[in-house]
């Protein structure tokens, strides 16, 4: 164990906690500060998929990438001489350095609440008894949180592509890369990689990317990433993935085939329970491999509680973190605390930025009245230099009671600015709370509260200048 203490063949706990991602460390860390005595037991390394091989270096990557265009943009604005060349594998030098030292943080951190750790594959006996590392230990609660991985199983050949763990660990670009799906794994690294030099093509059976988010922002990201130069190959079903000597080749239903040096699976992923004991601990488990929890994370067994990406909720580190955290505060504060999943800010990291709270326009729309308010514009920054790129932001309002119910945006700065605006879209906002809020002069965040007249309604009938029904 890190913290130098040593276990007997039984050892007993108030809380054992499976998986050292950031939902499991947040729980143990804040049940430990509760008076509980904490096991972590982790399989892999400390941090979970959030540090290790998810947001943190895929956002690094992004960085990197989004320095190419900075560069390029730099010369609009008088610099010269400022040409460079990316070396990938300087990058993974740094990277790789970078996630270490996350690591030992997160380490310190459990030791520092007094959590004791435990690296091995850990496995429910039953109710109140885990086996990890050889020895049977012992809690009245167990808090199950191992995330989850990419799934392989979409299409025959899959298991050939490297997924979102191996493409942050690639150490030379590839010259082309075919990415495997329509999510937001999927257009983050089409967009970096793009950027970085590959040529990207993006395959998927839908119509637009991104399904599941704002019509307008998946149509607006399609004609972005076109624009970088990004093939887009959707609406065709998609049948199997093959590997030649010189190339992998996907063939699609309607007999075509994409070819490309490399491929990204980014077709989804399962939660992680396989091996975790759960038939045996009499746990049950949904028709996707996610463990069936109530509102407070409780699991089918008493004593036995999930949270984070292994529950398919919302799959989100915030969200994981949260749940963690109310899973301690209920059970060792006793004092009650419920996260609430029907408000929960998102961000997709392409270029540009997507973020997203709230309902989507379609969505609101099936509920009732509601008023679109909109904003497209060139962004300062990029037009100066003579680029076309554009900046879309959307409020979706209640037409009856005027609540703001959706804010979406894609552009510059659309995850930081949609972030600051999620507070106030949890505290009830209303439109006219928007109206009456002054501007900061010159930001593209003031748009957001100088939208004045929607562009259309949903649910009401016309109306006539003074607001009458006209005749």
């Amino acid at each position: 164990m890190d913290n130098g203490k040593e276990l007997g063949p039984i050892a007993a706990y108030d809380l054992i906690v499976i998986g050292a991602g950031s939902g499991g460390v947040a729980a143990s860390r804040r049940a430990a500060a509760h008076g509980a005595r904490v096991l972590i037991a982790e399989a892999d390394r400390v941090g979970g998929t959030c540090v290790i091989r998810g947001c943190v270096p895929k956002k690094l990557m992004m960085y990197a990438a989004s320095h190419g265009q900075l560069l390029r943009e730099a010369a609009g604005y008088g610099w010269v001489g400022m040409a460079g060349r990316f070396e990938m594998e300087r990058w993974a030098d740094a990277k790789a350095r970078e996630i270490t030292r996350l690591e030992g943080l997160y380490r310190g951190m459990l030791a520092d609440a007094g959590v004791d750790l435990v690296n091995g594959r850990a496995r429910l006996l039953g109710p109140g008894q885990v086996e990890v590392a050889g020895r049977t230990l012992r809690s009245e609660r167990v808090l199950i949180a191992t995330g989850g991985s990419p799934a392989q199983d979409a299409l025959p050949g899959l298991d050939l592509a490297m997924t979102s763990n191996e493409v942050l660990d690639l150490r030379e670009v590839p010259s082309t890369l075919l990415v495997v799906g329509g999510g937001y794994i999927a257009v983050e690294f089409a967009s970096i990689l793009a950027a970085l030099g590959a040529q990207v093509t993006l395959a998927f059976r839908d119509a637009l990317p991104l399904r599941g988010f704002d019509h307008d922002l998946r149509k607006r990201l399609a004609h972005a990433l076109t624009e970088r130069g990004i093939t887009l190959a959707g609406g065709v079903g998609l049948d199997a993935l093959t590997h030649t000597a010189e190339r992998f080749e996907l063939q699609r239903a309607d007999g075509s085939v994409l070819g490309a040096q490399a491929v990204l699976n980014a077709t989804g992923r399962r939660p992680n329970t396989a091996g975790l004991g759960l038939e045996q601990a009499g746990v049950d488990i949904d028709e996707r491999g996610a463990i069936t929890v109530d509102i407070d994370s409780r699991t089918t067994v008493q004593g036995i509680w999930a949270i984070g990406d292994v529950t398919n909720r919302v799959n989100l580190t915030p969200v994981a973190i949260a749940e963690g955290r109310a899973f301690a505060d209920s059970e060792f504060a006793h004092h009650a605390v419920r996260v609430d999943h029907r408000t929960v800010a998102s961000a997709v990291f392409t270029e540009p930025p997507i973020a997203t709270v709230g309902l989507t326009e379609t969505d609101a729309a099936r509920l009732g009245p509601v008023d679109v308010y909109e904003s497209d514009f060139r962004p300062m920054r990029t037009a100066f230099v003579g680029s076309q790129a554009r900046s879309y932001m959307k409020l979706v309002v209640d037409g009856l009671s005027d609540v703001v119910l959706g804010i979406h945006m894609i552009g510059t700065d659309a995850p930081e600015i949609v972030q600051s605006l999620a507070v106030a879209m949890t505290c009830g906002a209303t439109k006219r709370d928007f109206d009456r809020t002054l501007a900061v002069h010159p930001t593209a965040a003031e748009e957001f509260v100088l939208m004045r007249e929607p562009t259309r309604r949903h649910g009401k009938p016309p109306q006539g200048p003074a607001g009458t029904a006209p005749s």
